[in-house]
C-alpha cells in the first residue's frame, strides 16, 4: 500500500538515530559505497568513471564516490524527514525509483543491499538500538522502491 505506519515513537526514534548518521554524510555515504563496490563489485558496473577503482583506499579518495554517497545520504534524509507525511516522502521516492529504473537501469536488489551496508554501519557505530530504530524506514524505503521498479515494468 502506498501509506506508511510509523507511530510518533518510530518516527522520533527513526530521526534520532538518522541524525547520527547524517551529521557526517559524506563520510559515511562514502564508506558505505564504498562497502557495497567491494563486498559486491558487481555494482560497480553501473558506475563507469568508478570502474578502474580497485583499491577501497583509491575510491575513498575518489570526488565521484564521495559525492555520490552524499547524495544517497542527502536523500535518505529528506525520506526522513517525511516520514510521517507518506504523500511527501513518495514524492521524494517515486521519481529517484523512476530514475533509477529508467535511465539508470539500477537492478533493485542493489537498495536493499545499500541500505543492509547502511544499517551496519549504523550498528558498529552507534549500536544495536540504533540500527533497530531504522530497520523500519530501508524496509519502507526498499518495498516503495520495488513498487516504483513494478509499475514502470522492470
Amino acid at each position: 500500500s502506498s501509506t506508511m505506519s510509523f507511530s510518533e515513537a518510530e518516527v522520533q526514534s527513526a530521526r534520532s538515530a538518522w541524525e547520527k548518521m547524517y551529521v557526517d554524510a559524506e563520510d559515511n555515504g562514502t564508506t558505505v559505497l564504498v562497502r557495497m563496490f567491494t563486498e559486491h563489485p558487481d555494482t560497480k558496473s553501473y558506475f563507469t568513471h568508478f570502474k578502474g577503482m580497485d583499491s577501497a583506499e583509491e575510491m575513498k579518495q575518489s570526488d565521484q564516490v564521495r559525492g555520490h554517497g552524499k547524495r544517497v545520504f542527502t536523500a535518505i534524509n529528506d525520506m526522513v524527514q517525511h516520514l510521517d507525511n507518506s504523500e511527501a516522502f513518495l514524492g521524494i521516492l517515486n521519481p529517484l525509483g523512476k530514475k533509477h529504473a529508467t535511465q539508470l537501469k539500477i537492478d533493485p536488489k542493489n537498495f536493499r543491499i545499500i541500505c543492509d551496508i547502511i544499517l551496519q554501519l549504523m550498528e558498529e557505530k552507534f549500536g544495536g538500538d540504533c540500527k533497530a530504530s531504522f530497520e523500519k524506514v530501508t524496509n519502507e524505503i526498499c518495498t516503495h522502491l520495488n513498487n516504483v521498479y513494478k509499475e514502470v515494468g522492470w
